[in-house]
């Protein structure tokens, strides 16, 4: 049934009615208390959100949110419950329904609903159709330091009054139409999440026999460190030498982490790679999952590090297999060791250098590489196609959602 078929028979007989959001709302401004008055912080009970407590559809991270006391409030006026908060500067079109009273940081506006149109909408239906929202405010943006929305335009968005003069009726539409989003919106986490668990234990099995491989027993195995078997050097800081349309990539930790997915480009190389170098995550997050991990360049003169990337070149390849260290060093629990879980962790030159390198006769070394080159063909396989299944079935139900939201702009409604 095409979109204009389905709203027919849903609207059948119903006007429709246009409103700008500053018609409609109550818009205010987040900001965030003073960091150097304690008092705000301490023994606070209001929430108060930030763009990390948020996920794309809307969701609550937990209970994990900061909270601020009464002292914090400007005015003595909190963001009413029931009401949306929706990112207009850097993360753009974030948006959540608050069921409680809150505050927000100032990345955020908070949209409230003026009392004379309290009873003619259904708060979860404004959320959904903040979909729609979103997305315009991802196109119209203005930058300065960081991108910000386009405020008038976004006062004057249309948000659409269903029957008017029937506020019940209205209301028994939209609650339809949440009922048909919140079942379609749980399907959808629901087959995403199985996807991702899926996706998450083929890696899991991928790092067993890796592991297993690496596990080394025999006594007479030769031990090296890697400052004797290796050359190491890293890159600099080099953001004021980025463009679109430079000839180098630039390794970052991300880049290395999303398998080279993303990448940043300079015209102006500072840290010469080539093929075979092996490159090393050094900086990261705590607990995140980019320390240690490892990238071997596939192409000469192509590559070059930031400051937190270090590159390592074997000296002898008659002894070492690149390929070989490359995978040993991915992970590897004698650097992510310095990983304490509390402060961001940056490794150390030294440790890095004292990593022990089993030296194991060339033929070993390519049986173990070989047996990792065909997992990894197989993970990469996985890795692909799952994280593309997944944004097909996010795109279908965002389509699927639109289609639900889009409302005749004319006063006929076509059957």
């Amino acid at each position: 049934m095409s979109s204009t078929n389905f709203m027919g028979k849903l609207l059948d007989g119903v006007e429709v009615e246009w409103k700008s959001i500053s018609d409609v709302f109550h818009l205010k401004n987040g900001y965030t208390p003073s960091k150097s008055s304690k008092e705000y912080w301490t023994d606070g009970t209001i929430p108060w959100f930030r763009m990390d407590d948020i996920r794309e559809n809307g969701q609550i991270l937990g209970d994990s949110f900061q909270k601020v006391s009464s002292s914090a409030v400007k005015g003595g006026k909190l963001f009413p419950a029931n009401s949306i908060i929706i990112s207009t500067s850097a993360t753009i079109g974030e948006h959540a329904l608050i069921t409680v009273p809150h505050l927000a940081n100032q990345r955020f506006t908070c949209l409230s609903l003026q009392s004379s149109y309290i009873d003619s909408f259904n708060i979860k239906f404004i959320f959904y159709y903040f979909f729609l929202l979103a997305g315009w405010c991802k196109k119209n943006t203005t930058m300065s330091s960081f991108a910000s929305v386009d405020m008038d335009g976004f006062r004057k968005f249309q948000i659409p009054i269903l029957c008017p003069e029937n506020p019940k009726k209205s209301l028994e539409i939209q609650a339809e139409i949440v009922r048909i989003l919140d079942a379609f919106t749980d399907m959808t986490s629901e087959l995403i999440s199985e996807l991702t668990s899926e996706l998450t234990m083929r890696k899991k099995q991928y790092n067993y026999y890796r592991d297993q491989l690496f596990s080394f027993e025999d006594d007479e195995i030769e031990w090296k460190t890697l400052e004797e078997v290796a050359n190491f050097s890293n890159g600099k800081g080099h953001e004021k030498d980025i463009t679109k349309d430079g000839e180098y990539i630039v390794v970052n930790s991300k880049f290395i982490s999303t398998d080279g997915q993303v990448a940043k480009y300079s015209n102006k190389q500072i840290c010469p790679l080539f093929i075979n170098d092996i490159l090393l995550v050094m900086s990261d997050l705590p607990n995140g999952k980019a320390l240690s991990k490892t990238f071997i360049v596939d192409v000469d003169d192509r590559y070059t590090l930031n400051q937190r990337i270090g590159g390592i070149s074997v000296k002898n390849k008659n002894e070492l297999l690149p390929k070989f260290l490359y995978y040993f060093l991915n992970r590897n629990p004698q650097l992510i060791k310095y990983d304490n879980g509390v402060d961001q962790t940056n490794l150390r030159k030294d440790q890095i250098l004292g990593v022990q390198i089993p030296i194991l006769s060339l033929t070993e070394q390519k049986r173990i590489v070989s047996i990792l080159d065909k997992f990894d063909v197989l993970i990469n396989s996985i890795s692909k196609g799952l994280p593309r299944e997944i944004e097909l079935r996010q795109k279908q139900y965002e389509y699927y959602r639109d289609l639900l939201l889009s409302f005749p702009k004319s006063e006929e409604i076509e059957a």
